[in-house]
């Protein structure tokens, strides 16, 4: 055990408490862990102290505010803490752009993409893309802004209205529309294995998964096909614990469109009946020692 740090003593860093929250405490409380709840939003840190007190800790960040969440973790990895996820996959997870570069080297197949950085090189992508087309923000969740593009009307309309947001919505992330059964998957990844995955359906009249939109879920099974794909799009993110969004392409099979550094796992519990904060919590013991 490293010297200064408890094996039995968590801290969860949030900023709204969710049912994935309660249950990451619930599960450690359970099995004797000493765990600690501490609101970002109250967080003041020296960045100089060189004994900070949070130096060695293990901390789970499951902050939901993707700025909130990225400079905590760089603040408190840069004094010593131990963050699950580390400040380099919370940069790449939360950037869709970056994930898909670092799962493109690392030889996992995703999505085809594009990007572009003015209205006019987006509309002329789009015309070489071909349509329909999926627009994404780069940065964003719960299928926030993220658009099936059918024409050129509806493209010049949705990028009008880009313009007028904040820059970074003026980075744009195009990627083709997979043929694809009306589902995608999430699978649960802590450490090196697969400990759940879930079909994620769409509503009726609606083409995005999302369960946040009306989606529902049943049991995927975990082949070793999946397995695979999982783990390596987990490492080439450097990840800990994350959710893998695979879709069942037509044409290639299974492929990535994204790595989740704070994954949402409440109804992968409710539909899988796997102990997925228990599991998260050993591991996240694991690595504290």
């Amino acid at each position: 055990m490293t010297e200064g740090k408890s094996a039995s003593s968590l801290t969860i860093l949030y900023d709204n408490i969710r049912w994935e929250e309660k249950s990451l405490y619930e599960a450690a409380k359970k099995k004797g862990v000493e765990i600690s709840n501490v609101d970002c939003r109250n967080l003041s840190i020296d960045l100089n102290n060189k004994n900070s007190q949070y130096w060695n800790k293990t901390i789970i960040q499951r902050t939901v505010s993707y700025f909130k969440s990225l400079h905590s973790t760089a603040a408190l990895e840069g004094v010593g803490a131990h963050i699950i996820n580390s400040l380099r996959t919370a940069i790449l997870c939360g950037n869709k752009l970056f994930a898909h570069m670092e799962l493109q080297k690392a030889g996992i197949k995703t999505p085809n993409a594009f990007t572009a950085f003015s209205p006019e090189s987006a509309m002329s992508t789009l015309a070489r893309m071909g349509y329909p087309a999926v627009i994404k923000p780069t940065i964003g969740s719960w299928g926030r802004l993220i658009a099936l593009v059918r024409d050129t009307e509806a493209a010049k309309a949705i990028i009008e209205d880009r313009e007028h947001m904040f820059p970074i919505y003026h980075v744009y992330f195009f990627e083709e529309f997979v043929k694809r059964p009306p589902r995608d998957i999430r699978a649960i990844v802590v450490g090196n294995a697969v400990i759940a995955a879930i079909y994620r359906y769409s509503s009726q009249g609606e083409w995005k998964t999302n369960m946040a939109l009306g989606g529902y879920a049943k049991t995927c099974p975990i082949t070793k096909e999946l397995e695979d794909i999982c783990i390596k799009a987990t490492n080439a993110v450097g990840g800990n614990i994350v959710g893998v969004d695979l879709m069942e392409s037509e044409e290639n099979g299974l492929i990535v469109h994204e790595v989740n550094n704070t994954t949402e796992f409440k109804n992968t519990v409710r539909v899988t009946g796997v102990d997925v904060p228990g599991l998260m919590i050993d591991y996240a013991l694991k690595m504290s020692n």
